[in-house]
């Protein structure tokens, strides 16, 4: 499984939740511990926005931990509103085209978790995404497919509707010629204005999701794991929740992916 973190809020260095935390994203790529594996080093990646629309995005195949780039990176820009993500590969190969977040004009997507028995699927997937957006499928992961499909589902219109759509779409095609979990995630995306997140399972392992605001940053996180182990107030998401994060006020509503196979 995946580790990611993301903030939006008054501008700070990416260092404030990428590398310096005691249990920062950069530590939880080799010692995260609310997951299977502690070690997630198959890649690593950053979008963040800035002055225009569209995310700049730094991503590698190196583990997070030992590329000096990335953290002269995180030292130098600011940014109010940023992804990041460490990959551990649930099958597909270690390429900087696999490494979260995904991006789309200006859209940037990631996500932790698996689509169950994907290789089973890979073709049938692939007709998912549509002919206009199939030029963006730069890598092999289910979790870019998830992306394209929810942008051709409406995500600039209705990001919970859209992405409902898209999980239901895999789900079904999961239970059809996949296995069990169907479906197990959570996500992070937006689109340069507001963030978004979700933690959604078909069983009852949920990948975990917490958020936190602070007043001292002026700003909300939300993580995989808490980023220091005495801070306290993080709050846990619900499995099969959608948020959106404006401001320091959360809006926690369902997701609930239909129609859904009674196997499910």
């Amino acid at each position: 499984m995946c580790r990611w973190a993301a903030y939006s809020g008054e501008p700070i260095f990416l260092e404030e939740i990428v590398s310096r935390p005691g249990h920062s994203l950069i530590r939880q790529s080799h010692c995260a511990t609310q997951c299977h594996t502690a070690i997630n080093a198959d890649g690593f990646g950053v979008a963040w926005y800035g002055e225009r629309p569209e995310p700049g995005l730094y991503r590698d195949v190196m583990p997070a931990w030992s590329d000096p780039n990335l953290k002269s990176l995180v030292m130098q820009v600011k940014s109010g509103l940023f992804l990041a993500h460490v990959r551990a590969s649930t099958g597909t190969a270690t390429s900087r085209n696999n490494c979260h977040p995904f991006v789309h004009g200006a859209w940037s997507f990631m996500h932790n978790g698996q689509i169950g028995g994907f290789d089973a699927m890979r073709r049938q997937a692939e007709m998912m995404i549509p002919d206009a957006l199939y030029p963006n499928r730069k890598g092999a992961t289910d979790s870019e497919a998830i992306f394209l499909v929810a942008l051709a589902e409406g995500l600039d219109a209705d990001p919970k509707g859209a992405l409902e759509r898209a999980a239901a779409r895999f789900i079904a095609l999961a239970q059809e010629k996949g296995c069990a979990p169907y479906l197990r995630m959570t996500a992070a995306l937006s689109d340069g204005k507001r963030l978004y997140a979700v933690r959604y399972a078909t069983d009852d392992h949920a990948p975990t999701l917490y958020h936190r605001w602070s007043a001292t940053r002026g700003g909300m996180a939300v993580v995989s794991e808490p980023l220091e182990d005495d801070e306290g107030d993080w709050t846990a998401v619900p499995a099969g929740s959608f948020c959106t994060f404006d401001g320091g006020r959360v809006l926690t509503e369902p997701f609930a992916p239909v129609p859904l196979r009674a196997a499910a």
